[in-house]
Formats: C-alpha cells, sequence, structure tokens
C-alpha cells in the first residue's frame, strides 16, 4: 500500500498542527462506469501498487520489488505530497519485509511550502492463508511510522497501522483489498481506520488496468472523513523495469480533504 501526506489545511487548521498528517486509504469494489470499459478489454493480474489500497501477496521469495515513487493530493489549501522509495525484499516464503523512504513537501495558500524527510515506514507483510487452499489470499501488513525530523512535514511522533488484505484472482480480473486502524495520538492527530476495495484486469500482456474506491475517517482532531474513487494501470517494460500510474478524485468533504490524488512510479523487480 501506498501512503500519501494529509493535505496542507490539517496543518492550518488548528494551531496545534505543525504538518501534515499521513494519510492512509485503501480501496473497495471499482466505479461502475470504469467496470463498463473493463468489461469491454480482454496474464494474471497483479495487485498492490499504484493503488492506495494493498494485497496480500509477498514479494516472492529472496527477490526484491522497488518504486520510485511521486504523489500529491490536493484541496483548497494547496498541495501535499511524496517522493522517494519503497523497498521490499521477499525475506521467507510468504513474508515481505517494506521499508520507505519519503521527502514529503507541500505548497498552497493554507500552508507555507516546505519540504523535508517524513516519516520512515518499516513494515512486515505476513501471508497466512492461500487461495490454493480456501480461494482468498488473506495477509497482515503491520506497519510503523517513525517521528519525523522536520519541523514543517511529517508528524515528530510515531504512530501504528494493522490492516488485513485479502485477494482473490480469476482469469485476467484480480479483486483485492480490507482495512485496519491506525494508532496516531500525538499533536492533533487522532486514532483513524480505512476500508476499500480494488478491481483490476489485465487487458493485455504488458497492461493492466483498474480502479478503486477508498474511505478514511478523520486523521485529525476535528477533521473530517474522506471517501474518494482512483483509476489506474501498470504497463511492463520488461521482466525488470515497469511503469506505474494512478489518479482519482475525491467524493466526499473533497475541497478540505482530497480534491483528486495521483502517483506515479518506476519499478524494479529482480
Amino acid at each position: 500500500m501506498r501512503v500519501l501526506p494529509a493535505p496542507p489545511e490539517a496543518a492550518a487548521a488548528a494551531d496545534i498542527e505543525d504538518a501534515k498528517v499521513v494519510s492512509y486509504r485503501t480501496a473497495t469494489h471499482g466505479a461502475l462506469a470504469c467496470l463498463a470499459v473493463l468489461v469491454l478489454l480482454s496474464g494474471t493480474a497483479i495487485a498492490g501498487p499504484p493503488y492506495i489500497s494493498d494485497d496480500p501477496e509477498p514479494t516472492d521469495y529472496r527477490h526484491y520489488e522497488i518504486y520510485l515513487f511521486l504523489s500529491g493530493t490536493n484541496t483548497e489549501s494547496g498541495t501535499s505530497g511524496a517522493t522517494g522509495i519503497d523497498f521490499n525484499y521477499g525475506a521467507a516464503p510468504d513474508v515481505q519485509l517494506t521499508a520507505v523512504l519519503p521527502l514529503d513537501y507541500q505548497t498552497g495558500s493554507g500552508a507555507s511550502d516546505a519540504v523535508g524527510l517524513g516519516n520512515i515506514e518499516l513494515a512486515a507483510k505476513y501471508r497466512f492463508l492461500h487461495q490454493a487452499d480456501i480461494g482468498w489470499d488473506v495477509a497482515v501488513f503491520p506497519r510503523v511510522f517513525l517521528p519525523s525530523a522536520a519541523n514543517t512535514v511529517g508528524e515528530r511522533h510515531a504512530s501504528f497501522l494493522l490492516p488485513l488484505w485479502f485477494e482473490h484472482d480469476w482469469d485476467r480480473w484480480s479483486t483485492f483489498g480490507g482495512g485496519g486502524c491506525t494508532i496516531d495520538r500525538g499533536d492533533g492527530a487522532k486514532d483513524s481506520c480505512l476500508a476499500g476495495w480494488a478491481l483490476t484486469r489485465q487487458v493485455l500482456p504488458d497492461l493492466q488496468l483498474g480502479a478503486e474506491i477508498v474511505h478514511q475517517t478523520a486523521t485529525t482532531k476535528g477533521g473530517r472523513d474522506t471517501t474518494g474513487i482512483g483509476f489506474g494501470l501498470r504497463y511492463d517494460l520488461n521482466d525488470t523495469y515497469h511503469l506505474l500510474a494512478y489518479a482519482g478524485p475525491g467524493l466526499q468533504n473533497a475541497a478540505t480533504t482530497d480534491r483528486y490524488t495521483w502517483y506515479a512510479s518506476i519499478l524494479f523487480t529482480f
């Protein structure tokens, strides 16, 4: 699962917040309009990034997945996001270790322009159920966010996310999602929960398209819930290099939480 920082309006909304709060979102069923398009299009589906939702499938044993990414969220107060490295290693069968090093930024009328090292993330994914046995892959993916050393971006306290992810694949289709809650009680932050689902289709041997819908409760005291949809693609240049992209509008409290969100990355697999 990729992570997008909270919009800059979160920092401007309360004096107790110095910076945007890292925002998490996962996905539920793809929007009906997108589903109609996908049905008309005709490989194994691959889940996870570029979607905000995650999947239970870990990186292959003794293999690597490295994302060089750029993401952002726009609100009426400005734009916030991150660029950095998302590093994943298959440490054992059904076990993936993850480290994310983000360089956060924010700019806009509602917050001072700022850039700095955000909250480093450490995580471990463990798949404990398999499709071959019950028809679904199921995994836990606990994630720790370390305090940011920056004064203007990120959170200067630790937080913890515990989600549960599900996935089912058939033919060229894949559906995945789930949810979880974040323990985050420092500064002006508050505990929050997320839930969602996604649907993807391998329309060509090298091209995958998909859609998701995602909801998250407020991450700050006095903040608002957010719901959005997104549309993604993955294009495989070869077995090692892959291009990923994603964009979508917010549907709930969009002006203050998410008018639109985007993500782009280069993925290296080996």
